[in-house]
């Protein structure tokens, strides 16, 4: 498999480096471009000299199975344009990893170079710099199972993927993609209160990871439910009761909830 990544910021840049880091792809089979050599010269010196870079979107394109545009949302129908004379259609699949541009405005630009055109959205979140993505994945019209299955190989190896309508998709990027934001506020309010408590912030942080990759097990290994873990530990009269419900007098539940309903784009 053959792949271009159109830029080669944050998430372009972590793609590539994940992707040869994890031995999914290997480095002589990846095209990444971006506006400046020097951001070419860093990712090439991080994956190997083997990487092919260039700072033409065009010329980029010749030769990939898949394509993967990394611009900026406000960038990303510029680049469409940019390159459509040089895509292969149905032998390229086009993914798009720019929030807030949806497939029917991808389409629409394409649609006068071809009428054939496969054409996916992927929504990961910055874990896939640690090859701990949640990977969101919605597939255009014309997309089948196999080229499905060409996408999935390429996010698979940097986390997990979860295929979805586009109608869904705001919703589930308030959950994994804000969601990251969101969990790392609770760490930190976690933190600053166990410094209070007496702990060095290290010591904290160091438990408050431990106790987050326990939580995570107990749910996805134990398929429990929240509330029955949390029935565990709260014991009639118990420590953990007074400060659930010392948070929840501080509206911690009714914050999470308003915190998501923000998060969907707005509908102006």
């Amino acid at each position: 498999m053959k792949i271009t990544v159109i830029g080669a910021g944050n998430m372009g840049g972590a793609i590539v480096r994940g992707l040869v880091a994890q031995n999914a792809v290997a480095a002589e089979n990846i095209t990444v471009t971006a506006a400046h050599a020097s951001t070419l010269d860093k990712l090439k010196k991080a994956c190997g000299q083997g990487l092919s870079t260039t700072t033409d979107n065009a010329e980029a394109v010749a030769g990939a199975d898949v394509i993967i545009l990394a611009v900026k949302p406000w960038l990303l129908l510029g680049v469409l344009e940019e390159i459509a004379p040089r895509i292969a259609f149905r032998e390229q699949v086009i993914v798009s990893v720019a929030a807030g541009v949806s497939l029917s405005q991808i389409d629409s630009t394409l649609q006068r170079y071809s009428s054939d055109r496969v054409i996916f959205r992927a929504i990961p979140n910055t874990a896939i710099s640690v090859a701990a993505s949640t990977t969101l994945l919605c597939r255009g019209d014309n997309a089948t199972d196999k080229e499905v299955e060409l996408v999935n190989a390429v996010f698979k190896p940097l986390g997990t993927v979860v295929e979805l309508p586009e109608s869904r998709l705001n919703a589930a990027m308030a959950v994994t993609s804000c969601g990251i934001a969101y969990v790392m506020r609770f760490v930190r309010a976690t933190v600053e209160g166990a410094v209070e408590l007496g702990l060095s912030p290290d010591q904290a942080l160091g438990l408050c990871i431990d106790t987050l990759a326990g939580t995570s097990a107990l749910l996805g290994k134990n398929g429990s439910h929240p509330e029955a873990e949390i029935d565990k530990v709260t014991t009639p009269g118990g420590l953990t009761i007074r400060g659930l419900n010392a948070m929840e007098e501080a509206g911690f539940s009714q914050s999470v909830i308003k915190g998501l309903r923000a998060s969907l784009p707005s509908k102006d």
